[in-house]
């Protein structure tokens, strides 16, 4: 608070207690897309001002804002300043663009939740699409006036894209505000799930999800791994064609930006890549650890030139494979465990695995989507891996290895707790064949012959261990055994006097 007014954060809060619910979630939405609109338009000002030789005015900047806040959602533009002269499109978006806006309306989402739920109690279904109407309304504003510049937006991949990102980042903000809520779980999602059997929806499925998220985890850390790998090696390459880019500083500073933005899609190329079907790089060259199809000519760009070049593959470029392999044996870790401690059968095993192959594979196939696109026509038509591609070979990679490995690994486990049992019962049958035995009738042990103490002992084979007390006590315990008729005997009949 400063000495003649409020500051801007309690101006909103205070905005938002006397507009509870979706009037709230309007506003917030509203002011996310401003903030994340400023954010950009800061950043390309402050190029546009450190620029030697800027061609353009203020306002051609400003319309570049526009432009590259549309881009950060996954919209596509057009690009009209070309060297032909034909239209360009441009549909490659750097992933780590879009943590600023959905980061921005899920925290304005759960902020009007909140709100709502502790004055006016409002259902969180009209903070959800109060904030999303409020972020597209400024959306539809700002692709308006992007359309005046340079880069025009394409109108359909804008409203899809501006909607599908603020529908899921001002959904999880509602979520999170509510706790975080396991459930019940939306009506059409409930009758979805009605559908299904009920082992796996609330056995199977849970489990795999938690191993697919496991096996992408590793499979993206092993595409970071195979960048940095490449990077290092053509380190010179990298070096070169980041001085040839642009001689100011400035020039520099931005395509260094513009790098760091892509550092994501770059991880994701470098995890299909580990994969087998690699990765797009202009219509006709795939380069892929089997080796570098075509010869289409690539960009000055430093992470373009960590790409190996063209020709066959080798063993350093197979080696990639372990990634995949660690990622599939993962998956089937993390199903082994949870299925040895619920009891699962090799069968349900074996089952939650396919299961986890083929969310892997979807996650997989989406992230490759989103990692990719087009960066202008002809040759720079197709940037990227396939998704279908990628998606298939992550399903066959945890099938082919992730299967083998858990039923192998179910095996062992379920050995070594069934030699455990029968182990143990061994000793148990020893006493209860003891005792069985103790309580059957002994049979009548014949007469022992004791010789005359006057006659010469015969020989004993134990006689040196024993001294004569000892040979006494035993021949006295043999008497006494041949006398007594044991249990279960009848008893002599009395003798007659006389």
């Amino acid at each position: 608070m400063t000495g003649r007014g409020l500051s801007l954060p309690l101006l909103l809060n205070r905005a938002r207690e006397r507009a509870p619910g979706p009037a709230a979630g309007a506003l917030g939405g509203a002011v996310a897309a401003g903030l994340g609109l400023g954010v950009c338009a800061v950043v390309v000002m402050v190029l546009w001002i450190s620029s030697p030789y800027p061609d353009s005015g203020p306002g051609a900047a400003l319309h570049t804002a526009a432009a590259l806040w549309l881009i950060a959602h996954g919209a596509e533009i057009v690009r009209t300043d070309t060297l032909s002269g034909a239209p360009a499109p441009m549909g490659l978006t750097p992933l780590l663009l879009l943590a600023l806006p959905a980061w921005l309306v899920h925290r304005a989402a759960r902020d009007a939740a909140e709100d709502a739920e502790d004055t006016a109690g409002a259902e969180g279904i009209g903070v959800w699409g109060g904030a999303v109407f409020g972020y597209l309304l400024v959306g539809t504003a700002a692709a308006a006036y992007a359309g005046g510049g340079e880069m025009r937006p394409s109108w359909v991949s804008c409203g899809a894209h501006l909607a599908l990102v603020a529908a899921v980042a001002a959904g999880s903000g509602v979520w999170t505000a509510h706790g975080r809520p396991r459930g019940p779980l939306p009506g059409a999602l409930r009758r979805c799930a009605d559908v299904l059997p009920k082992v796996f929806v609330t056995e199977v499925l849970p489990v795999a999800a938690r191993a697919a998220a496991a096996g992408i985890l590793v499979l993206v850390a092993g595409g970071a791994l195979v960048m940095a790998v490449g990077l290092v090696w053509h380190g010179g390459d990298v070096r070169e064609s980041f001085v040839r880019v642009t001689a100011a500083w400035s020039g520099r500073f931005a395509v260094l930006l513009l790098c760091v933005a892509l550092v994501p899609n770059a991880v994701l190329w470098g995890a299909a890549y580990a994969l087998g079907p690699g990765v797009l790089l202009g219509a006709g060259q795939t380069v892929g650890p089997l080796g570098s199809s075509g010869s289409a000519l690539l960009p000055a760009f430093p992470l373009l030139a960590a790409v190996p070049p063209a020709g066959p593959g080798s063993p350093f470029t197979w080696a990639v494979a372990l990634v995949p392999v660690t990622a599939a044996a993962t998956v089937a870790w993390f199903v082994t465990g949870a299925g040895e401690a619920a009891g699962w059968t090799r069968g349900r095993v074996a089952y939650a695995v396919v299961t986890a192959a083929g969310v892997c594979g979807a996650a997989m196939a989406c992230l490759a989507v989103a990692s990719g696109g087009a960066l202008g026509t002809a040759a720079l038509s197709a940037f990227g891996p396939l998704g279908w591609l990628t998606g298939t070979a992550t399903a066959g990679w945890v099938v082919a290895v992730g299967l083998p490995v858990a039923l192998t690994v179910r095996w062992w486990r379920g050995r070594d707790a069934g030699a455990g049992p029968r182990a143990s019962a061994w000793p148990a049958s020893l006493v209860t064949r003891r005792r069985r035995d103790d309580a059957a009738p002994a049979p009548r042990p014949a007469p022992v012959q004791v010789p005359d103490a006057g006659a010469e002992a015969g020989f004993e084979p134990f006689d040196h261990y024993f001294d004569e007390t000892s040979r006494g006590e035993r021949w006295a315990f043999l008497r006494d055994a041949s006398e007594d008729p044991g249990p279960g005997a009848e008893p002599e009949p009395p003798k007659e006097a006389g």
